[in-house]
C-alpha cells in the first residue's frame, strides 16, 4: 500500500485491539495501548518457526516475522469470528439479571462466518507485505497433528480464558519443540506468595469479562507448566513490588475465615522450555 492517505484512512475504519506500526508513520489505534510482552521479553526468534495462539490483530505474529522467524502461523477463532456487539449485549442482559451466560451461544448465536474480527489482521498483513499464515481454529479442539510443531509457541493473554488450563498447557507442550512464552492474568496473594494458588472466576467481576475462568499465582503457573511436560520454567514478568502497582491493575479484598486476604492482580509471563 503505497498511498499513505489510503493506508491511514483504511486503518481508521477498523476497530483494533493491538497497536501495530504499519509503516509510513501509521500506527493503529489499539484498545490495548501497551504490548503484553515487550520485544526484549521474547525468546530468540531468529530462524525459528513460530506459532502465535490467539493472534487477534497479529501484533506478535508480525513482530516474530520482523525479528527473523523463518515461518509464523497465526491461530485464532474467537476474536476473529465472534460478533462482539451481539455477545456484549447478551452479557449485559445476564449481568442485569444476575445470571451466568450460556457460553455455547458464542459459536451458535454470535458466530459470524465472515470473520469480522480478522479485518485488522488481514489489513495489517497486506500493509506490511507479510507472509504470516493465518489459521482459523480453536486451539483446544483443533487437530494438533494437522497444525504441526513449532520451535517457539506464543500463548499470550489466553490461559485465563480457557476452562481447562492444564489440558491447554499439555496441548501447548505437544506443539512446542523448544520454548513457549506464556503470558496471563495472575494473582499475588499477600502472605501466600510462595503457594501454588489458583482463583476460579465464575462471574464477570474480573475486568467485567465472563470469559475469564482461572487466574494462577506465579508458583501455580510454574507448577502447571511442569505438570504439562515442560522441563524448566523461568519467570519473565512477575509480581511488581507492593505500592508500585501501575494504573489499571486491580486490588481485591477477599475474606478467608476470619482473615482479610489481599489479592493483587497483574500480568505474569514465563518461558517454559522442553
Amino acid at each position: 500500500m503505497a498511498d499513505v492517505g489510503a493506508l491511514r484512512a483504511g486503518a481508521e475504519e477498523i476497530w483494533w485491539y493491538h497497536s501495530i506500526d504499519l509503516g509510513h508513520g501509521v500506527v493503529t489505534r489499539g484498545a490495548s495501548a501497551n504490548p503484553m510482552v515487550p520485544d526484549r521479553k521474547l525468546p530468540d526468534l531468529r530462524g525459528r518457526t513460530v506459532l502465535d495462539i490467539g493472534a487477534w490483530d497479529g501484533l506478535y505474529s508480525f513482530t516474530a516475522e520482523r525479528l527473523g522467524a523463518s515461518r509464523v502461523v497465526a491461530l485464532d477463532h474467537y476474536a476473529w469470528g465472534l460478533d462482539f456487539a451481539k455477545r456484549d449485549a447478551y452479557w449485559a442482559e445476564c449481568a442485569a439479571a444476575g445470571v451466568l451466560p450460556d457460553h455455547e451461544r458464542d459459536i451458535v448465536d454470535f458466530w459470524d462466518e465472515s470473520l469480522p474480527g480478522r479485518r485488522g489482521f488481514d489489513f495489517a498483513r497486506a500493509a506490511l507485505g507479510s507472509k504470516v499464515e493465518p489459521v482459523v481454529g480453536d486451539f483446544m479442539t483443533i487437530d494438533l497433528a494437522s497444525l504441526g510443531t513449532f520451535d517457539v509457541v506464543l500463548y499470550l493473554g489466553v490461559l485465563y480464558h480457557v476452562r481447562q488450563p492444564l489440558i491447554a498447557l499439555e496441548r501447548l507442550r505437544r506443539v512446542c519443540e523448544e520454548v513457549a512464552l506464556i503470558e496471563t492474568e495472575a494473582i499475588d496473594v499477600r502472605g501466600y506468595e510462595g503457594d501454588e494458588l489458583v482463583r476460579f472466576v465464575a462471574g464477570n467481576d474480573l475486568s467485567a469479562d465472563y470469559g475469564n475462568w482461572w487466574v494462577p499465582s506465579m508458583p501455580a503457573l510454574h507448577g502447571l507448566c511442569r505438570a504439562a511436560g515442560f522441563e524448566t520454567v523461568s519467570t519473565v514478568a512477575g509480581p511488581p513490588p507492593p505500592r508500585t502497582r501501575s494504573f489499571g491493575e486491580k486490588v481485591a479484598r477477599r475474606v478467608l475465615g476470619k482473615r482479610d486476604i489481599t489479592i493483587d492482580y497483574y500480568r505474569a509471563a514465563v518461558h517454559a522450555r522442553v
